[in-house]
């Protein structure tokens, strides 16, 4: 586990609420308030030969898969993230546009530069590779609340894969 030394000896663990998304091919950002679902999982096959002397299956493992990773944002009208959501879940459209997805944890304690996000390096990083977009939801609209209108973006990919 990562850990903050604050000088004094004490160690603490990583907070999960800054962190930065990037999209490979998509100039521009959106400001992310919430990513949930980065996971893997393999099947485990069971089976058993006709002449094991067991009577309990061996396990290997299977397929590797993927679960959905959702993003929530507040909306924005950067349009070149807004182009690749279209892109994804337009009825016309040609090859789907497939991109890699970089999920960056910040440690703030580090001292990185807060003001200039090019600047700062993630401690965590997963990668998703070969993402694109699966599900779009616009923001509920409601005249008498003063909340920020929260889009959400469901994302499918190939692989993941955790360099650090």
């Amino acid at each position: 586990m990562a850990t903050y030394d604050n000088g004094a000896g004490l160690a603490y663990p990583l907070t999960k609420m800054n962190f930065i998304v990037s999209v490979d091919g998509v100039e521009g950002s959106a400001a992310f308030s919430e990513v949930t679902g980065i996971e893997a999982s393999v099947d485990v096959i069971e089976f058993r030969q006709g002449n094991a002397n067991s009577l309990a299956p061996v396990k290997i493992p299977g397929l590797v898969k993927h679960g959905n990773v959702t993003l929530k944002f507040g909306y924005t009208l950067d349009s070149a993230f807004k182009t690749w959501i279209q892109e994804c879940v337009s009825e016309v459209r040609g090859e789907m546009p497939r991109c890699k997805v970089q999920i960056e944890l910040i440690d703030i304690n580090a001292g990185a530069p807060q003001t200039v996000p090019s600047a700062i390096q993630g401690v965590r990083v997963w990668v998703l590779s070969n993402a694109w977009v699966t599900k779009y939801t616009a923001p509920d609209l409601n005249a008498s609340t003063s909340e920020v209108a929260i889009e959400s973006v469901e994302l499918a990919y190939e692989e993941l894969i955790i360099p650090n």
